[in-house]
């Protein structure tokens, strides 16, 4: 599914609108069903990561305690991410070369081409099984809507019971997703965990109450949709002891596409900034 919604630090991150004054008090083709909206929604999601084949070169910005920033270029045969700047300034020459280096070993090296594509399998996986379960998960409303979007509220549905110690957080999650009306997809989904969520007693891991996420997602072209923003505050427990602070702010921009049967070699290439 190539990043269109997964875990981090045990978190799912799934995967704004312009509302009229006018479509707000019109009663005319208000959706009267969002669990229907929302199993459409998720059925499109499904259907266009089966059909889609695409492949981008986009900038990656990441603003954590170390700011970098990358471009990554997508092939059929695995990516390649090249960090151009960090800590807000551009690589030296010689940190430039470095990373030619390893970005060309990276990519004659089976082990971690097929350890990368084994990791983006199993993502996927896990995020087409998590998105399946979004419209038993919750129980939705339309909270607003206008000529081109929809926007829903999530609760957290007392009736489901989560097969997987990931779906857990959907117990204690609410928020909203925002539709395209159109295509039925996903815009935009931010939440909140509305309690601590504890992993083996709290022994494995405690996300604390209070943490949120936003992700955004936006057409790129006819049918195509990639996020474009990421933003994660999180805190808690993980492994035992070991304390966490998920604080991510993610941009995706200048997306251009690929050609078809581009090598890693060329990737690196065009990797360049």
């Amino acid at each position: 599914m190539r990043r269109q919604f997964y875990f981090v630090a045990g978190v799912w991150l799934l995967l704004a609108t312009v509302t009229s004054g006018r479509a707000a008090e019109s009663g005319r083709n208000q959706p009267a069903d969002a669990q229907t909206l929302i199993r459409e929604a998720v059925q499109a999601e499904l259907n266009a990561d089966q059909n889609d084949h695409s492949r981008w070169r986009y900038r990656d910005e990441q603003r954590e305690l170390n700011d970098s920033v990358s471009i990554v270029v997508q092939t059929d045969q695995g990516s390649v991410k090249r960090l151009i700047a960090r800590g807000g300034r551009p690589l030296s020459a010689d940190e430039a070369r470095q990373e030619d280096d390893r970005l060309n070993r990276f990519i004659h090296d089976p082990a971690k081409l097929a350890r990368q594509r084994r990791d983006g399998e199993q993502d996927d996986k896990n995020a087409r099984d998590l998105l399946s379960m979004l419209p038993d998960a919750f129980l939705w409303s339309v909270e607003r809507y206008s000529s081109t979007a929809v926007t829903l509220h999530f609760e957290p549905n007392p009736n489901f019971h989560p097969p997987t110690l990931q779906s857990r957080v959907f117990a204690v999650m609410n928020g909203t997703v925002i539709l395209d009306k159109t295509q039925h997809r996903i815009m935009t989904m931010s939440g909140r965990l509305t309690e601590d969520v504890t992993f083996g007693y709290g022994f494995f891991g405690r996300l604390k109450e209070g943490g949120t996420f936003r992700v955004e997602r936006r057409q790129l072209a006819p049918g195509l949709w990639q996020i474009t923003e990421t933003h994660v505050n999180i805190d808690g427990k993980a492994l035992l002891f070991k304390n966490i602070g998920q604080q991510q702010d993610e941009l995706q921009t200048d997306f251009t596409l690929v050609p078809g049967g581009t090598t890693l070699e060329q990737a690196v290439v065009l990797s360049r900034p």
